[in-house]
């Protein structure tokens, strides 16, 4: 698995540490906050689209050589928008990157009901936790001290270094433990997968910096018929690209909704917090990257021992606990202002950190166990799929209400706005925390 671990970690490298980059990403190429979003958005927007197919390909392409194509991918983007001399390059660069970590992520997920046997899935998923959120732990730290230090382009460099450690571990350690059946290809499902989620997840984005404008309007209309169609479509037909029988089975669509909205919380968190510090509190990037450390070494470690007491005790009891400490670290958020000690933000931020992993890890394996082995592939994709669209919701809801704040000074209006984003997060904490009760848990682990 040392592989497909080193790209995850990669993937979510890439995705937390982008965030502290953006206030010099609009300073460089003098854009707004709402265009540089992008560099978030449009990366989740290539995910979005790509994950949809990645059981299907499974079913094609051997994984190893599937991965190894996807990290490829990782590598040539973060090439290109480090050496890009205009946004729309480096933008490009980033989407390249995301079509990469689209494929990963749902293949190492896959791979570990393969490889593990169902007593050990919380484990394993506590050892994945780990190591992808390791990642959040060094991500905005290293990003801030290598800004401070170079520039934004340093850290595309360091994506580029990670790309070839990974594929060399996956060339030398990866095997294929996924058959290849080769089912029929239907392409008209191929296309409306890319249209619908695409034109779905451009046109939520686009809310931040257009409104509902008619091609904002549009591209949401588009969206949500098409990906109708194409969830109608894969339940008539044979092959389908993406089993959806597996969102049929309880045990998996409540614990899979509630990753869905832990995750998409998380992203909004991750995306107003640092920025927070920088634009309403006045720090350089270095030093709220130091000040995210914290929290992201607790994350980390959370997420490896919830994994491991999943085995022990189900999700439900975790995911509770979980809820109650990242409402409370929620409301630490609440109340920070412009004079805020740093001190505080540590704590909240470290308190939420808590809570978040021991929603997740439990919630996703409850998931991936409630599935018969036959769907691993397909549930594995459509969880990775509700996490990455949900999660640019989530994002572009928050560059919306980020947008809402006001105040006399610009640092008191970019507080005020995160604020509107921090209730947003809390109000998806309490639907995670309302779900767990609906959780039926499959044999061998309590409720």
């Amino acid at each position: 698995m040392l592989g497909l671990y080193a790209g995850a970690f990669l993937g979510m490298l890439s995705e937390t540490s982008m965030n502290i980059a953006l206030p010099d990403l609009c300073d460089a190429f003098n854009i707004t906050t709402g265009t540089a979003q992008w560099m978030v958005v449009g990366y989740m927007l290539a995910i979005g689209i790509v994950l949809p197919c990645v059981g299907f390909l499974l079913k094609w392409i051997k994984a190893k050589t599937l991965v190894l194509v996807a990290l490829a991918c990782f590598l040539v983007g973060s090439v290109l928008s480090a050496a890009a001399p205009v946004f729309a390059l480096v933008l490009a660069g980033r989407i390249i990157q995301g079509v990469g970590t689209g494929i990963v992520l749902p293949t190492m997920y896959a791979a570990i009901m393969r490889v593990f046997p169902p007593a050990k899935i919380g484990a394993a998923n506590g050892v994945a936790g780990l190591v992808i959120m390791f990642a959040p732990v060094i991500g905005p730290t290293l990003a801030g001290l290598i800004i401070g230090a170079c520039s934004w382009r340093a850290i595309f460099v360091l994506f580029a270094v990670v790309a070839a450690v990974a594929i060399a571990c996956t060339a030398a350690t990866f095997v294929t433990p996924i058959e290849t059946t080769h089912p029929k290809v239907d392409m008209l499902s191929v296309i409306a997968s890319a249209i619908g989620f695409g034109c779905f997840v451009a046109g939520v984005s686009l809310v931040a910096d257009m409104g509902f404008n008619a091609l904002v309007v549009t591209l949401l209309v588009i969206g949500v018929v098409v990906v109708a169609y194409y969830a109608y479509r894969q339940l008539h037909i044979d092959d389908p690209v993406l089993d959806l029988r597996a969102l049929g089975i309880a045990s998996f669509r409540t614990p899979a909704l509630m990753v869905t909205c832990s995750f998409a919380c998380t992203l909004a968190i991750m995306y107003l917090a640092p920025q927070e510090l920088q634009r309403g509190l006045g720090l350089d990037s270095s030093v709220a990257g130091m000040l995210m450390l914290a929290g992201g070494v607790v994350n980390a470690i959370v997420s490896f021992l919830s994994g491991r007491r999943y085995d022990r005790m189900g999700a439900a009891p975790l995911v509770r606990v979980g809820a109650v400490v990242a409402i409370i670290g929620s409301l630490l958020f609440l109340a920070i202002g412009v004079t805020t000690a740093p001190a505080f933000f540590i704590l909240a931020h470290v308190v939420f950190m808590i809570g978040i992993p021991l929603m997740q890890q439990p919630a996703q394996s409850a998931a991936l166990k409630g599935l018969p082995r036959e769907l691993a592939a397909d549930g594995s994709t459509i969880l990775n799929t509700m996490q990455q669209v949900f999660g640019a919701i989530g994002a572009s809801i928050a560059t919306c209400l980020l947008g809402m704040g006001s105040g006399s000074t610009a640092a008191e209006g970019f507080v005020a706005g995160s604020r509107y984003g921090y209730v947003f997060g809390l109000v998806l904490i309490v639907l995670v925390l309302a779900l767990s009760f609906l959780l039926k848990e499959q044999h061998g682990a309590r409720d």
